[in-house]
């Protein structure tokens, strides 16, 4: 049985549009998980170790204040387009659209003010909620009229969230969602002792402003071969690495797909990652620096968390040969990512 409650987490200020930031706690025997009307934000997740004991795996705010400021994306569903779309800028159907640049010379996560910075409706479900929102035609630069539903559904150690979304003019869409994950705890110092498996025989490389270069690379042999478990503090020495911050390329399965793996030896908490998505992005916190302070206080660092972003590949609006971002009027983007927590 999963319960679920609503409470007022805060308003939002009249700059910003007014109107109240809701709550809502999903709780099942093994699970609780908070999540905000702001930005469909995971803002607390627990579950319990080896031990029994409940443990928050999220990074995230106490307040929608810590919210409120610029912070990486916590928690966060992120749209129109995840990751980066080169120089922001794309073609569809003959005409040509300019986003804002918000990374360096590239567009990310939705531009200035994504789905991750606005209010969505709720409704409650049984066992979930499901989010809705009309981003208009035009908003960030995107073209068409898009209806998208974020819907959360907790059952048991299992959390899936489902995204839908139509549009009444062809446009990219490439929906995800930012958690950031420490599973000694949020606060713990780093993700070192983490074993990290991913089911990918392929990667995209990237050039020095994090855009694919177009090469689909195979991981044989290379630092992102990470289909059997690597402890990730001894796989980053190995390899001289700063950590992660790349696209896997999965099976195009529209099937649910095991695509990753973590585990925590110390608590024996493991997250699986299941989707139907063609993409994951492994990113390890390389941009953390100790400056947001979050939950309690605590100083969040460089790969104090990591993440595991399932989504289209970056940039796939400019590239042919990677799979299609385009939804058209008439049909309808329908992916599904479940979140798999257990303790051993």
């Amino acid at each position: 049985m999963t319960e679920v409650k609503r409470e007022v987490f805060g308003q939002m200020p009249q700059a910003e549009g007014g109107g109240v930031v809701e709550k809502f706690i999903l709780k099942s025997d093994s699970m609780k998980v908070e999540i905000l009307s702001l930005g469909c934000i995971i803002a607390a997740l627990e579950t319990k170790g080896r031990d029994g004991e409940f443990s928050d795996v999220v990074l995230g705010f106490d307040t929608l204040e810590g919210y409120m400021r610029k912070h990486p994306y916590f928690g966060a569903t992120v749209g129109r387009v995840a990751n980066r779309i080169a120089k922001g800028r794309f073609t569809v159907d003959g005409k040509e659209y300019q986003l804002l640049l918000n990374n360096g010379p590239n567009s990310l996560h939705g531009g200035a003010r994504g789905f991750d910075k606005v209010l969505w409706s709720p409704q409650v479900l049984p066992n979930g909620v499901c989010f809705f929102r009309l981003s208009p035609d035009g908003e960030e630069g995107y073209p068409g009229d898009l209806k998208v539903w974020v819907t959360y559904t907790l059952s048991g150690g299992e959390l899936a969230i489902n995204y839908r979304a139509q549009t009444s003019k062809t446009t990219p869409i490439n929906l995800t969602n930012h958690a950031y994950f420490n599973l000694a705890g949020q606060g713990s110092q780093d993700i070192y002792n983490h074993e990290i498996s991913i089911e990918a025989d392929s990667y995209l490389p990237v050039d020095e402003t994090k855009i694919p270069t177009g090469e689909v690379a195979a991981v044989q042999g290379t630092s992102f071969d990470l289909r059997q478990p690597v402890e990730l503090g001894k796989h980053l020495q190995k390899f001289h690495l700063d950590g992660f911050d790349h696209n896997f390329c999965l099976q195009q399965a529209q099937a649910r797909c095991l695509v990753a793996r973590a585990r925590h030896p110390p608590t024996g908490r493991t997250m699986e990652v299941h989707t139907t998505q063609p993409g994951i992005q492994f990113y390890t916190g390389n941009n953390l620096d100790g400056s947001l302070r979050g939950k309690g206080a605590v100083a969040y660092p460089k790969h104090s968390a990591f993440c595991l972003e399932t989504q289209n590949w970056p940039d796939a609006v400019n590239k042919p040969h990677f799979p299609s971002v385009l939804l058209r009027p008439g049909e309808e983007y329908n992916h599904t990512t479940w979140l798999v927590f257990n303790a051993a």
